[in-house]
């Protein structure tokens, strides 16, 4: 690895070029934005359905309050933005907030006949059948610890979405989605026992897709925060929160994958998460809920969830089907306490704009930035290490990058002050250059 930089004189191709790969069927970036990981700094224009190989995303969205009449979940999914190159299939990544739940529950609790009547009888308890024990480290003694720690936050207009308490401040973490509509007013926080109390949000920040309320005037136990980076693809986790307005849920699942770059949101309100995969179900109204391991402690935050395309119920969203998504928790550490510090969270960048319209391999630096201004942003990490105008970035830390979106999600997983490596393509040749992150609001 040469740590000169490529606008020094012995910049020169010294490996073959690549051919260059298959032109993607996701979400071709159709104009130039610009690549700086603020809230809305950068995004690829969704492009309309095209069947098999559309991605967009969601979150899983609030519920609506009790007090809504009977029906299917009905909020439409609030952000839609392009998916990843590594997916094959008609999915869609929908966020967690959700509707009403009167005529779901009600289907539920019958044998699905049109009168909701049942012929059942209910099931006389065997004295004595079963055991109240259970072993060590069993889910049901993992839920039995967390569920008090976990609340369902109801926000303005009966949306609903989950949360879990940070630390014995009376913070409370969830989703930037799930309290965004909230502004100034104050959030109705229900804690696992039924107590209801207000809350207010002190921090939030739409590119990480994180805030915290702070909640007073209840005792409230914070959640042990676990290490992302020890989670390996067979994991068991469990996921907590209040799918469907069921408050207090609990599902199961393992994890699925590692890395994914998930990037729900629209162009001004873009989240970029790399993020943890899991089979647990998980549905709308567990935004904000935390995916635990086998040992209690949060792992990560459930966040966006997949569907197929036009599976939605009465045309809104659909529930679980095996790929839910949640914000790693090592991110979510570094991101909470900003929040609770500042209210804003810093962004790392290495400074360049992106060519949106480059459909060759990996991502190409554009020939200018907005209204003429240069590409590579003076004083910046890519000038220092030498990157120009046209260089085309192919891998970060060994590891290929196909979109924008991606890269982003790459380099938002880091913390400002970090060493990272890309591979940069010029003339023919790579190259691996090294640059410190800045950081930007």
């Amino acid at each position: 690895m040469s740590e000169r930089h490529p606008g020094s004189d012995d910049w020169h191709p010294w490996g073959p070029a690549q051919e260059p790969r298959r032109e993607p069927t996701w979400a071709t970036p159709s104009e130039t934005r610009p690549y700086q990981p603020i809230s809305g700094s950068w995004s690829e224009q969704p492009r309309p359905p095209q069947g098999a190989d559309d991605w967009p995303w969601s979150e899983p969205g609030a519920v609506g309050g009790g007090a809504q009449p009977p029906g299917p979940p009905q909020q439409e999914p609030r952000r839609r933005g392009p998916g990843w190159g590594a997916f094959v299939g008609g999915l869609v990544a929908v966020g967690l907030l959700a509707g009403t739940t009167g005529g779901v529950v009600g289907g539920f609790l019958t044998d699905g006949s049109p009168s909701g009547s049942t012929s059942r009888t209910a099931p006389v308890p065997t004295p004595g059948a079963g055991s109240t024990t259970r072993p060590e480290g069993s889910i049901a003694n993992i839920a039995a610890t967390a569920l008090p720690s976990v609340v369902t936050l109801r926000v303005g207009g009966g949306a609903t979405g989950s949360g879990w308490v940070y630390d014995d401040a009376g913070h409370v973490v969830t989703n930037n989605h799930v309290v965004e509509s909230a502004g100034d007013d104050e959030i109705v926080v229900v804690l696992a026992n039924g107590e209801q109390v207000t809350g207010r949000v002190v921090g939030q920040d739409a590119s990480y897709d994180l805030a915290v309320v702070e909640v007073t005037g209840a005792e409230l136990s914070p959640l042990p925060i676990g290490r992302s980076a020890q989670v390996v693809v067979g994991d068991q986790v469990i996921a907590v929160g209040a799918p469907l307005g069921l408050d207090s849920t609990v599902t199961t699942g393992i994890v699925s994958a590692l890395d994914r770059p998930v990037t729900p949101g629209a162009a001004d309100d873009q989240s970029f998460i790399n993020a943890i995969q899991t089979d647990a179900a998980i549905n709308p109204g567990n935004s904000g809920g935390p995916l635990l391991d086998m040992g209690g402690a949060v792992i990560g935050v459930n966040t966006a969830i997949a569907r197929v395309p036009g599976s939605g119920l009465g045309g809104g969203q659909s529930g679980n089907i095996g790929v839910g998504f949640a914000i790693p928790s090592d991110q979510v550490a570094t991101t909470v306490e900003q929040l609770i510090e500042t209210g804003t969270a810093e962004h790392p960048v290495i400074g360049v704009y992106l060519d949106s319209g480059y459909q060759g391999e990996g991502v190409r630096v554009a020939d200018e930035g907005p209204d003429g201004a240069p590409a590579v942003n003076p004083g910046g990490p890519a000038e220092a290490a030498g990157l120009r105008a046209g260089d085309v970035i192919v891998a970060f830390e060994g590891q290929p990058v196909t979109e924008g979106g991606e890269l982003v999600v790459k380099i938002r997983s880091r913390r400002v002050g970090d060493t990272v490596t890309l591979t940069v393509r010029r003339d023919g040749g790579e190259k691996d250059v090294r640059m410190v992150l800045q950081g930007s609001d």
